[in-house]
């Protein structure tokens, strides 16, 4: 099956960095992954993980070994601020309104949003989980106008057709309904209708 082999993810502060943890965990070995963690990421992180020590880098780190580079946000001269990276898709996980409200307006001041805009400009699949709720107005305008450029806009929205159970299970239908959008195949959740896919 054909799917991306090099992705960028993007980890903004919003609650629940722990999916972008999870969503890394579970990709294909082939898969080369880019992750560039915010500051914001970084002080969720201590506040939603008090049962951990670990940074938020080293938590991504133990999950996968290999095919993995880890930048901050603050390094627009790294490779994939470029088209000429040729990165094939990119999630932000989760997404804060911020990073919406930027992208939508074609703001590039962190390596994210530079990545996000070089994403849309080469044509290249952008996700975006959104972790916010009641959505403003201008969230919802901001999220439009990109789903009207192309964007998948998929909140972490639980499908109770998956069998979830517990909040591991939550999470593994999250990334799963992710992983489908990218084609990326996976054993995370059982889909409607009862057939496993992958």
């Amino acid at each position: 099956m054909s799917y991306p082999k090099k992705i960028v993810v993007g980890i903004t502060g919003a609650s629940g960095v722990h999916l972008g943890v999870e969503f890394v965990r579970h990709l294909p070995s082939d898969i080369c992954v880019y992750v560039v963690i915010s500051n914001g990421a970084k002080r969720v992180h201590i506040s939603e993980s008090k049962h951990t020590t670990q940074t938020l880098h080293e938590c991504i780190s133990q999950v996968r070994m290999h095919n993995l580079t880890i930048f901050s946000d603050d390094a627009l001269h790294e490779c994939i601020a470029s088209g000429s990276s040729r990165m094939e898709a990119m999630c932000i996980i989760p997404a804060s309104c911020d990073v919406v409200a930027k992208i939508a307006m074609g703001i590039s001041d962190t390596l994210i949003t530079r990545s996000a805009n070089v994403i849309l400009k080469e044509g290249r699949k952008l996700l975006l989980a959104v972790r916010e709720m009641p959505l403003s107005a201008i969230a919802l305008d901001n999220m439009s106008k990109l789903a009207h450029l192309g964007v998948c806009i998929a909140p972490p929205i639980v499908g109770y057709y998956g069998g979830v159970q517990s909040l591991e299970d939550m999470e593994r239908f999250f990334v799963g309904k992710w992983y489908d959008v990218l084609g990326i195949p996976h054993t995370l959740f059982t889909p409607w209708g009862g057939n496993n896919y992958a």
